[in-house]
């Protein structure tokens, strides 16, 4: 299971493990995408508005589980790298103690405060009471959500993207199923569709765990790893704790945004509901880069090939850059296809490209930044990564939207320009970032040169 990224060449190494990555983001973002697309051909706008809206907090909720478990991912593979499986296992083992009560806490929150979540997000009062239903269903099930994403994030760090991708793609048929069952044949709606979400989760998760009993791991792993251990604990937290504040507060950047165009009715509400579902596909390369790459670099930051980390680096954004100019052109002058995928409005269609034609142009940005994004959090940096984030979220995304919102007379693709605007600052920030670590590295290698010499 085990596969070793610090030796061989980078290009082979990184795509091979990248490629299960993007596949399971891709059977990932179709998951999330079906809902939309069976409740869109089956429901009303007041069922995607729902899903939409729904959906976008239990994103932000999962975003959080996902981005804290980066500090299990990171702190595993660079543990691998430095030749030590046991401090590994334990890592684990203390790590799904943490996550068993931050899985209980969301339970709590989403079931409780639905209704206020719903409130805060200025749902449409059309789809007011569905998108409470939406919430409080995904939430009751936010332990399985968990478990579901956390396994994920263990395998990446031992260097193997097979297992997630293997998870993801049953999740994905069992919620292509649970789907067309309730929300096509018993038309429960958004609600139908958030049942199917967490019984494809359920489901995906028992023989995930079924699979990991009958696979041999790097190290041994019992129920005497199942503690809480501070030091291991003490690590995960220094890691993910900064991701995971970046990646919520970024994500609620996002909820403001989505707000603000709640406000402007039920059609560019389900209209940006159904570009957010484009945006996870059009931005598949970079986000597989970014998880691949943290976990490339830890592995090799670990071990000591700083060198190599940073080619990693440099390999990810050559190759990403090109799908990136591919899908600037397919969605700016395209989207319209794009959108109709997942709904058969036109109204709603034509709201969606709107909005999609700003994220097309982030689409020649994110190649850039998810890369350093990911080379930063390899390298256990996660403190700068959230730095980044947050002041492209809150000094640039967030008033942009709201300046345009005043003066753009309510178009979508202008509220939209607030995050390719973001972008252009954080990828600013990590280039000046990037030229002071080389600078660093080589001053500390030049120093240990000049020590050996004498």
């Amino acid at each position: 299971m085990h596969n070793s990224l610090t030796e061989g060449a980078i290009l082979p190494k990184l795509l091979k493990f990248m490629l299960p990555v993007l596949f399971a983001m891709f059977l990932q973002s179709l998951y999330g995408a079906v809902d939309l697309l069976v409740v869109g051909q089956f429901g009303t706008d007041a069922d995607v508005s729902a899903v939409s809206t729904g959906s976008q907090i239990v994103m932000t909720l999962t975003n959080l589980i996902v981005s804290f478990s980066m500090g299990i991912t990171v702190a595993v593979g660079q543990r691998i790298g430095q030749k030590r499986p046991k401090d590994a296992a334990q890592t684990i083992g203390t790590g799904l103690v943490l996550f068993a009560v931050t899985g209980a806490v969301f339970t709590l929150i989403s079931i409780a405060g639905a209704g206020v979540l719903a409130r805060i997000m200025q749902a449409p009062e059309e789809a007011f009471s569905l998108t409470k239903s939406y919430i409080r269903i995904c939430g009751a099930g936010f332990l399985i959500i968990t478990a579901y994403n956390l396994l994920g994030s263990i395998f990446r760090g031992l260097g193997d993207s097979r297992t997630p991708l293997i998870a993801v793609g049953i999740a994905c048929v069992c919620n292509i199923i649970g789907d067309l069952l309730f929300v096509a044949v018993f038309h429960l709606g958004a609600s139908g569709a958030a049942l199917a979400t967490v019984i494809a989760q359920l489901i995906s998760v028992l023989i995930s765990f079924i699979i990991i009993r009958k696979t041999k791991l790097p190290f041994a792993f019992d129920r005497s790893c199942l503690k809480y251990q501070k030091p291991y604990a003490r690590t995960i937290i220094r890691i993910g704790t900064p991701i995971a504040l970046q990646d919520f507060l970024v994500g609620i950047s996002f909820l403001v945004m989505l707000a603000i165009v709640n406000h402007l009715g039920l059609t560019a509400s389900a209209g940006v509901g159904v570009a957010e579902k484009v945006c996870a596909f059009i931005m598949l390369v970079p986000a597989a880069f970014m998880q691949s790459m943290s976990a490339f670099v830890a592995q090799n930051y670990g071990a000591g090939h700083t060198d190599r980390a940073v080619r990693a680096l440099k390999t990810g954004i050559a190759v990403s850059v090109f799908f990136g100019v591919v899908m600037f052109f397919v969605t700016f002058f395209h989207g319209d296809l794009l959108a109709g995928i997942f709904s058969n409005k036109p109204d709603t269609v034509a709201d969606a490209w709107d909005y999609l034609k700003a994220y097309a142009i982030d689409c020649l940005l994110t190649c850039f930044l998810f890369c350093f994004i990911g080379f930063y959090n390899g390298l256990g940096k996660t403190g700068f990564v959230m730095i980044q984030g947050m002041i492209g979220a809150f000094l640039v995304r967030i008033p942009v939207a709201f300046l345009m919102q005043h003066i753009g007379n309510g178009s979508l693709f202008l509220i939209g320009i607030a995050t390719p605007c973001s972008t252009i600052l954080q990828i600013t920030m990590c280039f000046a970032a990037y030229l002071s670590f080389v600078k660093k590295e080589r001053t500390l290698q030049q120093i240990s040169t000049e020590q050996a010499v004498s």
